[in-house]
């Protein structure tokens, strides 16, 4: 078996270089959070605000006790089982920041300062299958814990996922399928639970496939900017989903500080939070159901209906909440691919060291596919919280 590339995790590590502060207030966060004026979130929370559904965030892990986020986070599973801990710096940064995009509610009075995410009812199920790019242990992760991104999708849909939230992903050009991603995502799918995935940063970079986001069944998301473009790091390929913010996104950080960042994981988040409000209302709808409705109700089309660079086009929830409830809930087969795996599919079950040596860099670095040019949008004080 081929053995999966180790540039992952590069494409994280160039694009997390602090810059200088820039001051803002508070309140003045919200308001640059231009991705939820784009998608009408407003009108969407008129119908539901994700309540009852919960979406697993295959990350660096989330800071259950960030004030945007209390009370939001259940008790995931770290795969990983080394590395940084809570309140180490290489901790939990980039699974924060799409933890808050999905569920963040906000804080002080009237949660109305911090960042507040797509779907602020719904919960967060935090599966750490992936070390930031500047932990010490991420060179151990990438030996011994290749496994992780497999079995952690297999773990969070026996555990309580509606949605499983992948922002992440290997672009690199020796990038390609692996049999056991690829059947945990299928199991996953078969379970009733949707699978949404980064389409990938090389936009500007041979626009290389990007797993899982190619894989059969995954919503794919693309990045788009606050003027409905492709942003140009967005990778242009026959997967591609739907579209959604993905540049100039306002942030959350475990050091309680908001940062701007980009990257098609930040898109993956947005459209996450999406199909949780989806979720909410029309619970019975398959995967294969809600990747259509996510399709067919998306705007700002592309000319012929569909291209590589943005799918069908920016989602809708709005739209897609309304037609939704013209669908009876029924099963599919995911779509896009006639066959149920790439290539032959999953090989015999093997020890735990044989899959470690072809998925290890996965586990090993933050990989793919956001972020963050990351400029101090407002530091805020660190109150404290008792711990439940």
């Amino acid at each position: 078996m081929r053995r999966r590339s180790a540039a992952l995790s590069a494409l994280l590590a160039a694009s997390l270089a602090l810059v200088p502060t820039t001051a803002a207030h508070a309140d003045g966060i919200r308001a640059q959070q231009w991705g939820l004026d784009a998608l009408h979130v407003q009108q969407a929370w008129q119908i539901t605000r994700g309540k009852g559904v919960t979406v697993a965030v295959l990350d660096t892990g989330v800071e259950a006790d960030h004030p945007d986020l209390i009370g939001n986070v259940l008790a995931g599973r770290d795969m990983i089982g080394f590395g940084a801990t809570e309140g180490d710096r290489p901790w939990a940064r980039h699974g924060t920041a799409m933890a808050g995009i999905i569920a963040a509610h906000g804080h002080g009075p009237g949660d109305a300062d911090g960042v507040i995410g797509i779907a602020p009812e719904a919960k967060i199920l935090p599966v750490r299958v992936i070390l930031e790019d500047d932990d010490a242990a991420r060179g151990k992760a990438r030996s011994t814990r290749g496994n992780a991104l497999a079995e952690g999708i297999r773990w969070a849909a026996d555990h309580g996922a509606n949605v499983i939230n992948l922002s992440l992903g290997d672009d690199s050009a020796s990038a390609h399928p692996e049999p056991a991603e690829d059947e945990a995502i299928q199991y996953a799918l078969k379970k009733n639970v949707a699978v949404v995935a980064s389409a990938g940063n090389g936009g500007e970079k041979c626009d290389h496939v990007s797993y899982p986001a190619a894989y059969p069944g995954v919503i794919a998301a693309t990045a788009g900017d606050r003027f409905g473009v492709r942003a140009s790091f967005s990778t242009r390929r026959w997967y591609a989903t739907v579209s959604a913010p993905g540049d100039k996104i306002v942030i959350a950080d475990p050091d309680h500080k908001y940062y701007q960042g980009w990257g098609t994981s930040a898109a993956s988040a947005f459209v996450s939070g999406a199909v949780a409000l989806i979720k909410a209302v029309h619970p019975g709808l398959a995967p294969a159901q809600i990747k259509q409705l996510l399709e067919d109700t998306a705007r700002d089309a592309p000319v012929g209906g569909r291209d590589d660079s943005r799918g069908f086009g920016m989602i809708d929830p709005v739209a897609a909440l309304k037609a939704a409830g013209r669908m009876e809930p029924r099963h599919l087969q995911p779509a896009a691919y006639g066959r149920k795996y790439f290539g032959s599919g999953p090989d015999a079950p093997k020890s735990e060291a044989d899959t470690s040596d072809w998925a290890a860099p996965l586990a090993g670095g933050a990989g793919g596919v956001l972020l963050m040019v990351a400029v101090v949008l407002w530091r805020g004080r660190r109150p404290r919280h008792d711990r439940f």
